[in-house]
């Protein structure tokens, strides 16, 4: 098995603020992270797929073609954007970077080739702390 990784990047804001909850308890659970005016990140997204290198090519999966899927049903969706109100995935959701990784692996999963499985997104919110998913 040989496991392939692909790094994006792409900046977004977001605001943690549950409705349903005061200005208080919010400000107590989630600190700066419940601005009223939103916060933002430069995240990076480490995409890995893994499976059985194609005999003729030596390749696990074109990594042009990765970066294209990439871009097309996750960057440009995300990239400057706010989280809350502009990504249709994320409607209804508390836009945390665990609900925003689960979020790019259900985007990505229907348009990798049958023989290739995804196996971890990893996104960094900042240099210190990131999310891992495995489906």
């Amino acid at each position: 098995m040989v496991y392939l990784t692909r790094l994006e990047h792409f900046n977004a804001a977001h605001k943690l603020y549950n409705p349903l909850w005061t200005k208080e308890q919010n400000d107590v659970v989630f600190g700066k992270c419940a601005n009223e005016n939103w916060h933002g990140h430069n995240y990076e997204l480490y995409v890995t797929i893994k499976g059985e290198p194609n005999p003729d090519t030596g390749f696990l999966f074109d990594v042009k073609k990765l970066s294209e899927i990439i871009k097309i049903q996750v960057v440009d969706k995300l990239d400057h954007k706010n989280l809350n109100m502009d990504v249709d995935f994320l409607k209804g959701k508390m836009c945390s970077t665990e609900n925003l990784a689960i979020g790019i692996w259900q985007q990505l999963l229907p348009h990798l080739p049958k023989e290739i499985q995804l196996h971890s997104i990893r996104l960094y919110e900042t240099p210190r702390i990131y999310v891992e998913y495995f489906g």
